[in-house]
């Protein structure tokens, strides 16, 4: 007894239907992301552009990427820009604009070292390591 009668031609049309509605769902969420990552519409114009492509959401997206498809690379790579331009200030800021050379981290251990934080054995084996003796084993 056959449960479901399926031909190839079926799986394949079903296939490209299924390739072109996940096509379609990503261009919506480009478009929607584009639209409020730009800051030159303002919110009416952001409101009557989501109006638009739900209403008509084929010719809605079509109408968006022939009118401002162009902005869409700009803006996106603006955002990119800006991302990297924080995620430097975070390592700047976390790191310390201090430098991160063997002079300081000397400075650093001779810090320590006066304030009783390390011994004198401890100081000499981490002075080693920064120097470029690195072979020396780390206190235990």
């Amino acid at each position: 007894m056959v449960l479901a009668d399926v031909h190839l031609s079926d799986l394949i049309w079903t296939t490209i239907w299924i390739f072109f509605l996940i096509l379609f769902i990503w261009v919506f969420i480009a478009i929607i992301s584009d639209l409020f990552r730009d800051r030159s519409t303002g919110g009416w114009g952001k409101a009557l552009w989501v109006i638009a492509l739900i209403i008509f959401p084929l010719v809605g997206s079509l109408i968006y990427l022939i009118a401002r498809g162009s902005g869409m690379a700009e803006r996106s790579a603006s955002q990119a820009r800006e991302a990297q331009q924080q995620f430097d200030a975070y390592v700047r800021d976390t790191a310390g604009t201090s430098g991160s050379g063997p002079v300081d981290d000397l400075a650093r251990l001779g810090q320590l070292r006066d304030s009783g934080t390390i011994t004198n054995e401890e100081f000499e084996a981490m002075k080693a390591r920064v120097v470029g003796g690195g072979s020396a084993a780390a206190p235990a």
